[in-house]
């Protein structure tokens, strides 16, 4: 049963469906322009099955008429971080899919009704691009967090993509790289699922944090089929770099990475990308978007800057706003270094254990 609210000033009434039991969900992303990987009825499945949240479309469009004006959201509740909901949890970007700004600014005026309600405790938007500045002044959302995000115009031809790339941070290491005879593997096995979260568990241990656990990498491989790859690098017969990567329409995506750091001086990873930069170009993919990164991690920013794409930036949205006001920065900043030195000596399987379960409470 659809429920609808009258949008303040809008006179659009927003109704609320399930996309992952309507089948014009699955029809609107295909067909929009804007829809990505993260809008897909296997994303929102993914994320149902390993953390419990409850995907939501909230629309314009009431029950039986073709879509529009769009968002979807997931219910995330948690007796640990409180409830909320998030467009979307653990997605780099979920532009709303909207052709009139009326259609965003009643959406936006319903969610607020939620929080004022006490239905959430607040909303959180990540859209691609900033909203329209006429949805800004009326529905006045607050900036959470600010990202960037790279994307790889692979159209040109492969030795102008090559050329473009930094000389001494990127081809040289390439060449090296050859002469190491490193050996790639690409697919959705279990055995390839496996050497890529164990690399996982490494690379989250160095950055003291633990890793999402092993049934959401699972589901993304069981829910998107072909659109979901694991790709490692080899030594010999030693896994030492890994990434996992999606498609959708004509966007090759790079989401997750992982090392072994003994072996980073043979370019595992940038072995990686370059294999899987000719591989979407070969496929017919038209951009390679290198993910989300946090404006602040100048190591990986420059990183992904030395592959010659395009740098813009990701603003989240949130509404309402509050500061903290128990605990001052130097007391927050106290408690993240003693979790990061708590993660950081944690045998395998508690690291794994604890991403289990606190991951499903900061989606």
């Amino acid at each position: 049963m659809a429920t609808s609210l009258i949008a303040e000033k809008t006179e659009l009434t927003v109704h609320q469906m399930d996309p992952l039991g309507d089948s014009r969900w699955e029809r609107l992303v295909q067909d929009h322009p804007n829809a990505t990987i993260f809008h897909t009825r296997g994303w929102l499945e993914a994320l149902h099955r390993t953390y419990g949240y409850e995907p939501l479309v909230l629309t314009t469009s009431a029950e039986g008429e073709t879509l529009g004006n769009v968002l979807v959201l997931c219910k995330v509740s948690s007796w640990l971080t409180g409830p909320r909901w998030v467009s979307l949890p653990f997605s780099d970007h979920c532009q709303p899919l909207v052709d009139d700004p009326r259609g965003l600014v009643a959406i936006l005026k319903y969610l607020e009704a939620q929080v004022d309600g006490r239905h959430c405790k607040y909303v959180e938007l990540r859209p691609l691009t900033d909203l329209d500045p006429e949805v800004e002044a009326a529905s006045k959302p607050a900036f959470s967090d600010i990202f960037c995000i790279h994307m790889l115009d692979l159209r040109p031809p492969v030795d102008s993509l090559f050329k473009n790339f930094h000389k001494s941070c990127v081809q040289r290491k390439l060449q090296r790289a050859q002469r190491e005879e490193l050996t790639i593997e690409v697919g959705q096995s279990q055995e390839l699922l496996n050497h890529f979260y164990q690399l996982m568990i490494k690379t989250r241990r160095r950055h003291k944090i633990p890793p999402q656990p092993l049934s959401w990498f699972r589901n993304l491989l069981d829910c998107l089929g072909d659109n979901a790859r694991v790709h490692v690098a080899f030594k010999g017969s030693t896994p030492i770099a890994s990434i996992f990567t999606l498609t959708h329409k004509n966007t090759f995506v790079y989401k997750y990475g992982c090392s072994d750091a003994s072996y980073h001086n043979l370019g595992g990873t940038l072995s990686l990308f370059w294999h899987a930069i000719q591989a979407a170009k070969q496929m017919g993919f038209e951009r390679f978007d290198f993910g989300r990164s946090e404006a602040h991690d100048q190591g990986l920013v420059s990183f992904k800057d030395h592959w010659g794409g395009v740098r813009t930036r990701l603003r989240y949205y949130r509404y309402p706003w509050h500061p903290p006001l128990t605990h001052s920065k130097t007391s927050t900043d106290r408690q993240t270094q003693i979790a990061e030195q708590v993660f950081s000596r944690l045998p395998d399987f508690c690291l794994v254990l604890a991403g289990k379960l606190l991951y499903r409470h900061i989606g």
